[in-house]
């Protein structure tokens, strides 16, 4: 039975490893760039995993928060913008090769578990954790235990089209999933940044710190994203009720969001007040690989014998 919980936050761009000792204490952390292909990936997520526990004379169980989900219809990768994962029994073949059952999750679930289980969102009954950043992501946490849903897909609302639309935003942008106007497509960090600056612009890093400035054109775009936001927000309340929402992806480092976004809901929220609570994460980037470890209770069996 395990004490110690690995979590692997598996990106585009770099794979993070952290561990966390039997008291939920970070014991480990360390991070190297994805290599291309999906073999190198498997064998540098094992290599991580082995080094880790070699160093600290563990043996411990393992989590990884992928950029998609798996399907329960084919067992293979499904919507991830990781394309090289895509089309992969990725689950299966990470336990194969680390000889134990690793438990896969979409990554924005992680995040929302993580904030749930000793963040933002400890000590509320229901959790909805947002990602704002490169794309639009979600999970839900219920009394501790993840909702992924029969198909994989809970929380995916950044695929939801843009509530209460003007028509000054119809049709809008058509998304890589297909459909037009989707959430993802006026909510995240390039979204936001084509608004402001156009259509090839594409890093909204530098919005805050220039409206704050004066711009006048830094400053629009920000009131027009929250307020879409504040949109979005209200079908989820309206749908779950959450008791807490939990921001965070790039964006939620943005402080007007949380100075703005209370007075902005009320609007679209069918109720008499809306009070819920929006608030950013604590770990910040590493909620991510936090969540993945907490995948695993403390002294669950990942069918093996460990310490």
């Amino acid at each position: 039975m395990s004490k110690h919980r690995i979590g692997i936050d598996l990106g585009g761009t770099k794979i993070e490893i952290a561990v966390l000792g039997p008291d939920g204490a970070e014991c480990l952390r360390h991070r190297i760039p994805t290599p291309k292909g999906y073999d190198a990936a498997v064998e540098a997520i094992a290599g991580l995993v082995e080094q880790a526990e070699a160093k600290l004379s563990i043996a411990a169980t393992v989590g990884i928060g992928i950029p998609g989900a798996i399907s329960p219809k084919t067992g293979l990768v499904k919507n991830a913008n990781s394309n090289a994962l895509n089309g992969h029994a990725f689950d299966r073949d990470i336990s194969a090769r680390l000889k134990r059952t690793v438990r896969v999750e979409n990554d924005a679930n992680c995040f929302a578990l993580s904030e749930a289980s000793d963040g933002a969102g400890k000590g509320h009954d229901l959790v909805f954790g947002v990602i704002l950043g490169t794309g639009v992501g979600g999970g839900i946490v219920y009394r501790g235990r993840l909702h992924a849903g029969p198909h994989r897909i809970a929380a995916e609302w950044g695929h939801n089209p843009l509530p209460w639309p003007g028509v000054w935003e119809l049709p809008g942008v058509h998304c890589w999933c297909g459909n037009w106007n989707c959430l993802e497509t006026v909510l995240s960090g390039p979204a936001l940044a084509r608004d402001c600056d156009g259509p090839e612009a594409h890093d909204a890093s530098t919005i805050e710190a220039r409206a704050e400035a004066g711009e006048r054109r830094a400053q629009a775009a920000l009131a027009r994203h929250a307020e879409r936001l504040a949109r979005g927000l209200a079908h989820i309340v309206n749908l779950i009720d959450p008791d807490v929402i939990v921001l965070g992806g790039g964006l939620s480092n943005m402080v007007h969001l949380y100075r703005d976004l209370p007075g902005l809901l009320p609007r679209h929220v069918f109720s008499d007040a809306a009070e819920t609570p929006i608030v950013k994460n604590v770990h910040g980037d590493s909620s991510g690989v936090r969540g993945a470890a907490w995948l695993w209770q403390a002294g669950e069996d990942d069918g093996r014998a460990v310490s």
